[in-house]
C-alpha cells in the first residue's frame, strides 16, 4: 500500500534532524522536509497555504481559528521555545531604565500579533505591571521596510496600533530615538553597530529568565505544527502519526545532546548549560504534548485575549486535533 506523501516545512532545528535527514518517518507518511526559516514559512503558510504541514506562529494559529473556516489544525508540538525577557529592546533616548518605564512609551514590534511580543506585553503586565493599554504600539519591518501583518487583525478601541511610516525600519527608529522600545524575537541590527543609542532592557536577561523560570514554571512556547485543515480531515489518522514521529525525532536529539556538548560544539561550556537544565528543569526540559504544557497554553491564550487578539478566551484543548489530547494504555 502506498504512503500519504506530505510536504513539511520547517526550519531544521536539532530537535526535527532525525525528520530532516530521514532517520526517522512517520507511520504510513512519506515525509518531504522542506527547511526554510521560520519567516519564510510563516508567510507562505498563512498567506498561501502552500504546504500539507508546517512550523507554525502560536499566535498566528491562536487567530486563524477565529477564522470561517478555520484552515488549520495543530498538534501539541513546539518547535521553538524562547525565554523573552532578552528581547525587549530600549533606545537610549526613551528614559528608560527599569519596565514600569515603559508606560506612556512608544513600543513596537515587526507585527503585534507575533508570538514573542505576545509574551514580552504579558510577561511586563504579569511581573511589572505595564497593563497593555498603557503603552502605544506601533508595528513596521525590523531590518527592511514595508513590512504588514500578515493576517487581519480586528483590535478592540484601547490597544492603539499604528504602521511606521513608509521606507523607515524599527532598527533605524529605535537607534533614532523615534521609538522608545522593542520587542522583537529577532536582535535589531543596531544593537551591534549602535551599541551607544540601542540597549536591552535587562541586560543580566539570563539571570532573570532563570528567576522568572523559578517563581511561573513557565517556559515560553513560540511555535507549534499546524496541518491544512483539509488534509487532515480527509486523513485524521495523521495527526498522532506525526505527533509520535516529532517526538522520537525530540528523543533523539535528547540522547544525543551530551555526545554534542562535550564533543561536537564549538561553544566550551555548553556541557555546564545542559547539566544545569537538568538539575532545574528536569531531564525533559523542552516538553511536547498537550498534559505537560497546559498550563503554558492557558497563560498564553489569556494574554492572547487580553492584548485583544482573541474574540474569546480560548481553552487549550481547543488548539489540537483532539487525537493527540490523550493515548492509548496497556
Amino acid at each position: 500500500m502506498s504512503k500519504l506523501r506530505l510536504a513539511l516545512s520547517c526550519w531544521n532545528y536539532d530537535r526535527m534532524r532525525a525528520l530532516a535527514d530521514g532517520r526517522v518517518q512517520p507511520s504510513g507518511i512519506e515525509l518531504n522536509f522542506i527547511d526554510h526559516i521560520v519567516e519564510e514559512t510563516f508567510f507562505r503558510m498563512l498567506r498561501y497555504q502552500e504546504f500539507d504541514v508546517a512550523e507554525l506562529s502560536l499566535s498566528s494559529y491562536t487567530v486563524s481559528l477565529f477564522r470561517d473556516p478555520q484552515p488549520f489544525i495543530a498538534i501539541p508540538i513546539f518547535p521553538s521555545r524562547m525565554f523573552r525577557h532578552s528581547c525587549t529592546f530600549i533606545s537610549a533616548a526613551s528614559g528608560i531604565r527599569e519596565p514600569k518605564d515603559l508606560i506612556g512609551k512608544k513600543v513596537a514590534s515587526p507585527e503585534y500579533q507575533m508570538t514573542a511580543p505576545v509574551w514580552s506585553r504579558g510577561i511586563m503586565q504579569d511581573e511589572y505591571g505595564v497593563k497593555i493599554s498603557d503603552c502605544e504600539y506601533w508595528t513596521g519591518g525590523q531590518e527592511t521596510p514595508g513590512r504588514d501583518e500578515k493576517l487581519k487583525l480586528d483590535l478592540p478601541p484601547h490597544i492603539k496600533l499604528n504602521p511606521i511610516p513608509a521606507g523607515k525600519t524599527l532598527s533605524q527608529m529605535l537607534a533614532s530615538g523615534e521609538i522608545d522600545a522593542l520587542h522583537s524575537p529577532r536582535m535589531p541590527s543596531t544593537l551591534h553597530t549602535q551599541p551607544a543609542k540601542v540597549k536591552r532592557l535587562f541586560e543580566d536577561y539570563v539571570g532573570v529568565e532563570r528567576d522568572y523560570y523559578k517563581k511561573t514554571k513557565l517556559f515560553p512556547i513560540m511555535h507549534t505544527i499546524a496541518i491544512r485543515r483539509e488534509v487532515y480531515e480527509k486523513n485524521r489518522w495523521i495527526a498522532m502519526e506525526l505527533y509520535k514521529a516529532f517526538a522520537e525525532a525530540q528523543r533523539i536529539c535528547y540522547e544525543e545532546m551530551f555526545e554534542t556538548a562535550a564533543l561536537r560544539n564549538m561553544l566550551p561550556w555548553m556541557i555546564a548549560e545542559v547539566e544545569w537544565l537538568k538539575r532545574n528543569m528536569g531531564d525533559d526540559w523542552w516538553p511536547y504534548g498537550y498534559e505537560a504544557n497546559k498550563a503554558t497554553l492557558d497563560t498564553f491564550l489569556r494574554y492572547h485575549h487580553e492584548q485583544g487578539l482573541s474574540k474569546r478566551r480560548l481553552q487549550p484543548h481547543e488548539l489540537f486535533a483532539p487525537e493527540t489530547l490523550e493515548a492509548f494504555k496497556i
